[in-house]
């Protein structure tokens, strides 16, 4: 996939950003201006940091890193499990289940369960059961499914953590900060991005927009992938976050400042009520 440029972020929305009374001052840096009481959300930046959190997710493949992609609102659901298992990455798009990284040994004991159920039903084991014990484990089995099918192959911790929405993955967010693992969100105008080491400011809200995100660190993680040579691979680390170094001014590409602006803020009435 071609690189990302200005005039596609336009397209899928990712310059909305929230009503101008629901806010995080944190997120001020990436705020381009304000029209019809919505935020508008600087593209420049968020492009120059999409370039920032592509790189890393493609150094961190080549070294044969892994990668959680978690987005368990329903605009995300979809796309994040699309996107994670095109690139063979693991994810999480039903609710997070409180301790999934920092109590992951427990985690790792109801994946198992898991599939030892799936092997159970498999081989004919439950139809020899009683018709009771084989239905409630059958139940079981759709309940670990549900909340354990994008992780079911994790044997161990993912090097880096990508999440759509900031404010819904906290509790992800903050396991992954605790234990020093990478993060790289969508960070929305109303979000807090303390949390994270790689900030790609945007519209979390609008499918389109998550898709792009998504997709590109996804085909970021493909071509890192392309380049690893497990024989060749010494101890993972921890990537060093490019916050605060300096990063070369990014081109337009085709779209000079007074089409930016005229287009980020050319809001109807309905998409101002849309990004409550």
């Amino acid at each position: 996939m071609a690189a990302v440029n200005l005039r596609q972020l336009l397209e899928a929305g990712t310059h909305f950003g929230h009503q101008t009374r629901r806010w995080n001052p944190k997120m001020k840096k990436y705020i381009y201006g304000a029209r019809n009481g919505i935020y508008i959300i600087d593209l420049q930046k968020t492009l120059r940091q999409l370039r920032q959190a592509s790189d890393m997710a493609r150094r961190l493949a080549s070294q044969g890193g892994t990668f959680l992609f978690v987005g368990t609102k329903r605009q995300a659901q979809e796309t994040i499990a699309k996107e994670a298992e095109r690139c063979g990455m693991f994810y999480v798009t039903e609710r997070w289940l409180g301790g999934m990284l920092t109590n992951f040994a427990t985690i790792r004991q109801r994946i198992q369960r898991l599939h030892e159920l799936e092997r159970m039903e498999v081989e004919g084991q439950l139809d020899l059961r009683p018709k009771k014990e084989a239905m409630q484990l059958r139940k079981e089995r759709q309940k670990l499914e549900r909340f354990l099918k994008g992780i079911k192959g994790m044997e161990r911790l993912p090097d880096a953590l990508f999440a759509v929405d900031t404010r819904k993955e906290r509790i992800a967010l903050r396991e992954a900060k605790r234990l020093g693992i990478t993060t790289i969100a969508i960070v929305d105008t109303n979000c807090d991005p303390g949390d994270v080491d790689y900030v790609i400011p945007g519209n979390d809200e609008a499918i389109r927009s998550i898709r792009l995100i998504t997709s590109t660190i996804a085909d970021a993680i493909l071509e890192g992938a392309k380049a690893f040579e497990p024989e060749s691979v010494g101890p993972r680390r921890r990537p060093e976050s490019d916050a605060g170094q300096g990063v070369p001014s990014v081109p337009a590409e085709a779209l000079t400042s007074e089409e930016i602006a005229e287009l980020a803020t050319d809001l109807t009435g309905d998409e101002v009520e849309e990004r409550g």
